[in-house]
């Protein structure tokens, strides 16, 4: 079971009060999957988004970087996400059921998402989210060293823009 809280800055997934809540937007459900919110110039984050396009089998999870409109509109809707700067898996996105995961939370419900033997993550919740986290911010903090850094995000493929969001 999932925890919730409005406030908290860790890894457990935050909902939004009832007039926090988005209105549906439209878009065909059929395409209405998850959306990863990641670190445009990050070149491990980027690496991140390329693998989950590679092994996501359900085809809907959608990315948008953290720095356009669409970060933006998250972090309004949910202002403990302004000070993150790594993975926002946004559940159900634009309807009354929308959550946020943040940090280490995040990656395990990608891997649940992705499903298969990327499963086999999941056995991460037995570590307490603050060590999980800990471990997770440690990483974060040296990503750009250790991966680079992009001047601008990069630019999808053809084939895969339809599941970018600005």
């Amino acid at each position: 079971m999932t925890e919730t809280d409005r406030s908290n800055e860790d890894s457990r997934v935050i909902d939004p009060t009832p007039s926090s809540a988005a209105p549906t937007s439209g878009r065909d459900v059929e395409h209405d999957g998850p959306i990863l919110l990641y670190d445009g110039v990050c070149s491990f984050c980027n690496g991140t988004v390329r693998f989950i396009l590679r092994h996501d089998r359900k085809g809907t999870m959608r990315f948008a970087p953290l720095q356009g409109p669409t970060g933006e509109l998250i972090s309004v809707r949910y202002p403990a996400v302004r000070k993150v700067d790594s993975l926002i898996l946004v559940r159900a996105p634009d309807t009354a059921h929308e959550s946020v995961a943040i940090r280490s939370n995040a990656v395990l419900e990608i891997a649940e998402y992705l499903g298969g033997v990327w499963r086999l993550a999941l056995l991460g919740r037995v570590i307490p989210p603050p060590v999980r986290d800990w471990g997770y911010g440690l990483f974060a903090r040296f990503r750009y060293k250790l991966f680079g850094r992009y001047a601008t995000c990069p630019v999808p493929t053809p084939e895969e823009r339809a599941r970018f969001l600005p």
